[in-house]
């Protein structure tokens, strides 16, 4: 880090909700936002945006006409961006885009692909929509930005790539402001019998069942055990949402909390989509963002943890190697929300920005033996996807 970097919004929409204070209350809460939902006749677990989530999608998709073909993927993280525009205050559109996906525009193209196959042909507008490219192309067309566009998939950790280089053109002098982050749509049938083959998704039968319409959930099973180091089946569950940050240089007057910190590795695999035992691209990448802090100045660390048994145990080790005895506390969304692919780190910085402003440690249901910081000062953030790609984030209240 050669400067301080400022966040100075960070807004969503994800089955939490669509605004900072609805979506802190839920947090609060000690509810799930899972539900069943059949895909290809079998009931599978998801957790979708909530009905005003759902509606503001579908406004969106009223209030132009071009806006009617977008991929979901790309209209949730239009409604964030606007917003965070709005909160941050730009005026100018001369700010730079960097919002990234995993799989991008993943519904759309699996419908488009369904009627090539019936058809043998396909609609004028599939190759434009399903293009990861249109994800920021189309921010950027919305609010009007005459800055460089940019976007990208690196798998899991997307989103805090697309922070790293925000905070990359923002040091080299290229921009002042960068508006960076994620969006998913994963809850497709194909996505899911994906996952199911990988054998990492949260088993669905009748003993697990959810309660019917209702998201009152504090007595039943949390289907998704992150940090659950017990459990002896993976539990990931696939969500979807997005999240956007508005990043600026220095520390200035409205930030919500600044970057102080940056780390990144990947590491060589010996399996496709697994780290080694004790992660060791988590251990670099922590360990980078740490240049300038010692770690017992840490307080907390949001988690990746995707709820599977090898995923969040090697995590955890690495925190282990990384800290020794000075263990900040741990915690994660995921049991809350699920795993939301390439938006999930930017929906984990979210966490760590309102636990900085709010001041209360927000755990997992599983960890009950931890003991919240009296004082939350700096809380690091870290994401990692297939290829073994991590990336370590350090926020910490603004000093102005």
């Amino acid at each position: 880090m050669l400067h301080p970097i400022s966040i100075t919004a960070i807004t969503s929409i994800s089955p939490l909700g669509i605004n900072q204070e609805e979506i802190w209350q839920n947090y609060l809460s000690e509810n799930h936002h899972f539900s069943k939902h059949n895909f290809n006749g079998r009931l599978e677990y998801v957790s979708e945006l909530n009905e005003a989530g759902q509606l503001e999608i579908e406004n969106l998709r009223k209030e132009d006409r071009r806006y009617k073909d977008l991929d979901k993927s790309v209209l949730m993280v239009i409604i964030a961006a606007r917003n965070a525009v709005k909160t941050a205050n730009w005026k100018s559109g001369d700010f730079g885009i960097n919002i990234g996906s995993s799989r991008g525009a993943t519904e759309l193209f699996e419908k488009y692909h369904r009627d090539f196959l019936e058809k043998g042909q396909t609609e004028t507008l599939t190759s434009p929509t399903t293009t990861l490219g249109n994800i920021s192309t189309w921010i950027a067309h919305d609010l009007q930005s005459q800055g460089p566009t940019i976007s990208h998939s690196i798998t899991c950790s997307t989103a805090l790539h697309a922070v790293l280089n925000g905070v990359a053109w923002i040091n080299s002098g290229m921009s002042d402001t960068f508006l960076v982050g994620g969006s998913e749509a994963p809850l497709t049938d194909f996505t899911i019998a994906q996952m199911k083959a990988l054998k990492i998704y949260a088993p669905c039968d009748t003993e697990q069942s959810l309660l019917s319409g209702s998201n009152n959930h504090r007595d039943e099973e949390y289907p998704c055990k992150t940090l659950d180091f017990s459990k002896r089946k993976n539990t990931m569950i696939l969500g979807e949402g997005a999240a956007v940050l508005c990043l600026e240089k220095g520390v200035v007057a409205n930030a919500l909390a600044t970057i102080t910190g940056i780390g990144y590795a990947t590491e060589v695999l010996k399996h496709s989509i697994s780290i080694s035992e004790d992660a060791h691209c988590f251990q670099k990448s922590m360990q980078m963002a740490l240049e300038e802090t010692a770690p017992s100045e840490v307080d907390i660390i949001v988690m990746h943890a995707p709820g599977t048994i090898k995923g969040d145990s090697s995590e955890y080790k690495a925190i282990e190697k990384i800290f020794k005895s000075n263990l900040p506390a741990v915690t994660s969304n995921k049991w809350k929300i699920g795993h939301t692919f390439g938006a999930s780190g930017a929906l984990n910085l979210e966490l760590a920005i309102l636990m900085l402003k709010h001041q209360k440690f927000i755990g997992v249901p599983f960890l009950k033996s931890q003991k919240p910081p009296k004082r939350i000062r700096k809380i690091m953030v870290n994401a990692v996807g297939f290829g073994g790609n991590a990336v370590s984030v350090l926020v910490s209240i603004p000093n102005h």
